[in-house]
């Protein structure tokens, strides 16, 4: 390690000595932006997934739809949006709900459609309603599918927060920017780019044990 490495990493650590709070606070705010624009896209777009399942005529035209948001750039979206939103966490919020929607309406479609019709079939035999086949059947078989649709959304998401800073809602991205208009800001972009990397790390390791532990194919094999 030569002698810049080592006064990068000095750096590092006072600046967390001296701001750990605020790099804590920032982070806490990044992570519940990106959490609550992903919960809203579950909301709805768990919902669509099934819906087209069922109408597979609509399917191409939603998920072009949903295809077509996630072409246009993060920060021409915020720009679009902040018209309507206005400056803050909203209008990164809807821009996170907005680029979550594909992944979880592709998944929830994907899953839907994968469920063995011989288990459909069955529960029909037994008297079930199409409410009934849903709740017990479907939604248990493709469960594991609409998660890694909402784990990709999640990771996704914690980068696209980071340009909240540019509409002053907060964030890693704050301490990021801060680093680039210092003079010698390599150890506070460090500060911000590095707990937004073991966030993603973290919520892709997390969502990953939830999804294989609700993939029905490992709880039948214990």
């Amino acid at each position: 390690m030569n002698m810049n490495e080592m006064n990068l990493l000095q750096q590092f650590f006072y600046y967390f000595q001296e701001n750990g709070s605020y790099v804590f606070a920032q982070f806490l705010r990044h992570f519940l932006i990106s959490i609550y624009g992903v919960l809203f896209a579950a909301i709805v777009g768990i919902p669509i997934g099934i819906m087209i399942s069922r109408r597979k005529k609509l399917a191409d035209w939603v998920i072009r739809i949903a295809n077509i948001i996630q072409t246009i750039p993060a920060l021409a979206m915020v720009s679009i949006l902040m018209f309507g939103f206005g400056l803050g966490v909203n209008v990164v919020i809807v821009t996170v709900f907005l680029y979550s929607l594909l992944p979880i309406i592709k998944n929830t479609y994907t899953g839907m459609i994968q469920v063995d019709r011989n288990a459909l079939d069955v529960g029909k035999g037994m008297g079930m309603t199409a409410w009934q086949r849903l709740y017990m059947i479907e939604l248990p078989l493709s469960v594991s599918v609409i998660m890694a649709g909402i784990r990709n959304a999640l990771v996704v998401a914690i980068g696209i927060t980071a340009i909240g800073t540019f509409v002053g809602a907060g964030g890693l991205g704050d301490i990021i920017v801060r680093g680039t208009n210092a003079t010698d800001g390599a150890a506070i972009i460090l500060a911000g780019a590095l707990p937004t990397a073991v966030m993603s790390i973290f919520t892709d390791w997390f969502l990953g044990l939830i999804e294989r532990r609700l993939d029905p194919a490992s709880r039948t094999s214990k």
